[in-house]
């Protein structure tokens, strides 16, 4: 691979020019992409992941993004909105870079995107889903490899839709999880039985078990993702809940999470884009080199990652290698024209996918160990809810 990957600790040592105009100028002969990802503590485990996947397609894609020779230059944002804007401060007047990719976090993404936006960078979230830029502040150098907050626990509340009576929420008091809730209550029409916020990284849940407990919702649904889910099922498990009350989640069970939670995962039902059985041979590959590099299976999270590398390539070799025709880089992008392990997809006006989401549980394996099995497809083509209120046409 001839991919030089930088330490972001040396950079300051190496790089000390001053930006000056736009990062993409015509006389480039390299691409310089920066992968800014939460990558620290326990919660870097989401953004490893994510770095995973686009590491493997830059390999698929013989190190090169167009054709063209590729800095790759790696940013920890440390899941810190204030670290955020420094790092992406650097990517663009040190680095140069013409592409970002990454960001875990809605308010990470809340605090780093005008800096790329307002510098012409085209900014591709490999996970953030804050709906506000999926509608007013939707942007023409704004594009997602992932998908809206809303969609994932949209498909969830059409799965349950008229399956059950009433459902008791659970998600963390931050924007996101706000975006969650909207999202399910979209779709299912059946009673809330109660709405619960919890603190960003609660692993206590004993007082809100305690509530459900009393209430006797039909099901429960929750976005607690990391530490947060793995702590609130077996809680949950411990508790006897779910032999009553099944519980259903969004961005919480996932092959990163599965050996974590071990055979408390088993029952749980989940929506996601991705179909980790699908036989697309894109799919298939995905999989088995994930295995290869890396040992473990892969996740959604890598999946978005992958795909960002991928629209970068199509978006430089659209532009026949010319990293100062962001129109024509743009407009490659937009064909979303790539072997996708996802399968095919489209982007909408607002550059958010158009895309399946399936209905998921874990199930014992063979071996008596979890695994994922897709039930069935909830959405063909799933629009995000926001797109009327980007103002792009095209």
């Amino acid at each position: 691979m001839k991919i030089k990957l930088l330490a972001f600790a040396a950079l300051g040592a190496l790089m000390l020019q001053p930006l000056t105009g736009t990062p993409s100028v015509a006389q480039d002969k390299e691409v310089r992409v920066g992968f800014l990802g939460g990558l620290s503590g326990g919660r870097g485990i989401f953004g490893k992941v994510q770095k995973e996947g686009f590491e493997l397609a830059l390999d698929h894609l013989g190190g090169k993004i167009g054709g063209l020779p590729t800095k790759y230059v790696v940013a920890d944002t440390q899941n810190k909105p204030d670290v955020g804007r420094q790092q992406m401060d650097k990517l663009i007047k040190q680095d140069k870079v013409h592409f970002v990719a990454g960001i875990t976090w809605s308010n990470v993404l809340a605090a780093v995107y005008k800096q790329a936006l307002d510098n012409k960078v085209f900014l591709i979230s490999t996970n953030a889903g804050w709906s506000q830029l999926s509608g007013k502040r939707c942007n023409p150098y704004f594009f997602r490899a992932s998908w809206n907050n809303d969609d994932t626990p949209e498909a969830m509340g059409q799965a349950l839709q008229g399956q059950v009576e009433n459902v008791w929420l659970l998600a963390p008091n931050y924007q996101a999880g706000k975006d969650m809730v909207s999202g399910f209550t979209r779709y299912y029409k059946g009673k809330i039985a109660g709405t619960t916020f919890f603190k960003l990284g609660q692993t206590d849940f004993q007082a809100e078990l305690s509530q459900i407990r009393a209430a006797k919702p039909g099901s429960i649904f929750t976005f607690a993702p990391g530490g947060m889910g793995i702590a609130l099922i077996k809680q949950y498990k411990a508790a006897g809940l779910d032999k009553t009350i099944p519980i259903n989640t969004a961005f919480v069970v996932d092959y990163l999470t599965l050996a974590a939670f071990g055979k408390s995962a088993i029952g749980n039902r989940h929506a996601s884009f991705w179909d980790p059985t699908s036989i697309n041979p894109a799919n298939v590959r995905f999989i088995e080199d994930y295995k290869k590099k890396y040992g473990k299976h892969p996740t959604m999270y890598s999946v978005q990652g992958y795909d960002a590398a991928l629209l970068m390539d199509l978006g430089v070799r659209a532009a026949k290698g010319n990293l100062s025709d962001h129109d024509a880089i743009r407009a490659g992008m937009r064909t979303a024209n790539i072997n996708s392990p996802r399968g095919g997809f489209q982007f909408n006006n607002n550059h958010n996918p158009i895309q399946n989401y399936y209905l998921r549980e874990v199930v014992a394996g063979k071996d008596g160990n979890p695994t994922i099995v897709t039930r069935k497809t909830v959405f063909r083509g799933h629009k995000d809810a926001y797109h009327t209120q980007c103002s792009m046409t095209w």
